[in-house]
């Protein structure tokens, strides 16, 4: 969303903005006190989400190499930071630019598909005991968009 809010800005040096352009701006403006407060939750949640993945995925594959498991954690705490920036821009095109190409180049590298899977189930497990719907609404689709990039 901030490329199309920046692109809005740049537009109105010239002209006033037409009436569905304001309904963007509107529409950004009126979500952001609750993308900032879903921002700060997973900020301050971080580490108990994650922890309890790492948990959880250890009982479900006891066999994974440790350096995979640190590897996919990893990975997992960096998804989770790029997909709550981009939650809270509204802008989806920052995590796949600034995250899942590059994570993408990565994993292909190494056959971490079922680890993945793992990971990312429990993440979504985790986070739907942790937020409501609304804000899972805000962040799931982000998420989603990692899971499918680096498993399937």
């Amino acid at each position: 969303m901030i490329p199309k809010i920046q692109e809005l800005i740049n537009q109105a040096q010239d002209r006033y903005l037409a009436s569905d352009e304001l309904g963007l701006m509107e529409s950004y403006v009126s979500s952001l006190p609750d993308r900032l407060k879903l921002y700060k939750l997973i900020r301050d949640r971080e580490i108990d989400i994650l922890q309890s993945v790492a948990d959880q995925v250890q009982s479900e594959l006891p066999n994974v190499a440790v350096e995979d498991l640190e590897v996919g954690i990893k990975n997992l705490v960096l998804v989770l930071r790029y997909s709550s920036m981009a939650m809270l821009l509204n802008d989806e095109n920052f995590l796949k630019e600034r995250l899942l190409s590059w994570l993408e180049g990565i994993m292909s590298m190494r056959d971490m598909r079922r680890l993945n899977d793992a990971l990312y189930k429990l993440l979504n497990q985790v986070l739907r005991q942790q937020f409501s719907p609304n804000q899972l609404a805000l962040l799931q689709p982000l998420i989603t968009s990692a899971q499918v990039t680096l498993i399937y």
